[in-house]
């Protein structure tokens, strides 16, 4: 196999890997491909696959993350830590309250970029699946679409805590955007059947909320809880 542009520049002038070497790659199957390094170039990197060998299992308890669109790097970090954390799959959304508005090309590199965010994050936490990114939606869009499990929204003055919500295998979990979502579309969520949860008395900022709660659905009901086991997991 010859792996090129970014993996190749990540294994040769980051890893700095010399010939005899081994590593392990993935395609996103949910394998781990064990590999030996035949040559290293200026421009490329030629490996010997070996084998070909189940990976880490994914969590027991889906968790897409619902997030709204936020600036900068901050919707990098909740992608990469929720990644990190084990999330099954991501959905953007486009509230009111987003100051980030993407169309066309934009967009589409955007969320090239994401994808690739998603991905090293896989390869830093020994992920071989790699997480499902939608297309950003509206959130009436959102939540015209059938629910995948129990859905919740993160909202700082929601008086059941995130720990007394989950139920079943699954999850959609909704985190707003640096203002927080709208009275309205708060409203429109809870009419849709939408349960608001908090995580606790104090107000984290958007980059922070949904690893937060990730990690917490994980401890209770995924990796670390009562319901871990290992299952197959196949998302869009």
């Amino acid at each position: 196999m010859v792996l090129e542009d970014a993996a190749a520049h990540y294994l040769g002038r980051v890893l700095r890997v010399t010939t005899g070497q081994a590593v392990s790659l993935f395609n996103g199957d949910g394998c781990e491909y064990p590999a030996e390094v035949v040559r290293t170039g200026r421009r490329d990197v030629r490996l010997a696959v070996i084998d070909r060998r189940p990976g880490l299992p994914e969590s027991p308890f889906d968790i897409t993350v619902v997030q709204a669109l936020s600036r900068g790097e901050r919707m990098d970090q909740t992608l990469q830590k929720c990644t990190e954390l084990g999330a099954a799959a991501f959905q953007p959304l486009i509230s009111e309250r987003s100051e980030l508005r993407l169309t066309g090309e934009k967009l589409a590199r955007r969320i090239e970029h994401w994808r690739g965010v998603i991905i090293s994050a896989c390869e830093q936490s020994g992920r071989a699946r790699v997480p499902g990114l939608r297309n950003p939606l509206s959130v009436a869009d959102w939540l015209a679409l059938p629910a995948e499990g129990g859905r919740l929204v993160l909202e700082p003055q929601a008086q059941t805590p995130l720990a007394a919500a989950p139920e079943g295998r699954s999850v959609e979990l909704a985190a707003g955007p640096e203002g927080g979502f709208s009275p309205g579309e708060l409203a429109t969520m809870r009419e849709c059947g939408v349960q608001s949860v908090a995580l606790g008395p104090r107000v984290l900022r958007t980059e922070t909320a949904a690893p937060a709660a990730v990690a917490i659905l994980q401890s209770l009901m995924g990796d670390l809880g009562g319901n871990a086991s290992s299952r197959p997991v196949n998302r869009p």
